[in-house]
């Protein structure tokens, strides 16, 4: 029963699902933890950026929704979970920016 072929035919599946789990699910898992808690340290006045590429500022949020300035006077609901990155407050504006 100790036949080197059987060991090893049992032995490869298993070391693949390790190798998987450690270098596909382990870090998906963790970049969704550090996705999950940016949002919930999400507040008002954030400048956040969507999944779609578009920037804007938090002017409202709720539960599942976030209200988002997207120019002046311009406000849209958008789902939490297409924000992808929120950007720090005070960063330096465009120098094509006509705030003056």
């Amino acid at each position: 029963m100790n036949d080197p072929n059987m060991i090893s035919t049992i032995a490869m599946p298993i070391l693949l699902i390790v190798l998987f789990y450690f270098l596909m699910i382990r870090p998906q898992q963790k970049r969704m933890k550090q996705h999950q808690s940016m949002l919930a340290a999400l507040k008002r006045g954030d400048q956040v950026v969507l999944s779609s590429g578009m920037i804007g500022k938090v002017v409202r949020v709720e539960d599942s929704e976030v209200g988002l300035e997207i120019a002046t006077g311009v406000t849209v609901k958008v789902v939490k979970a297409m924000i992808s990155d929120v950007r720090a407050k005070g960063e330096p504006a465009p120098a094509n920016d006509a705030k003056a």
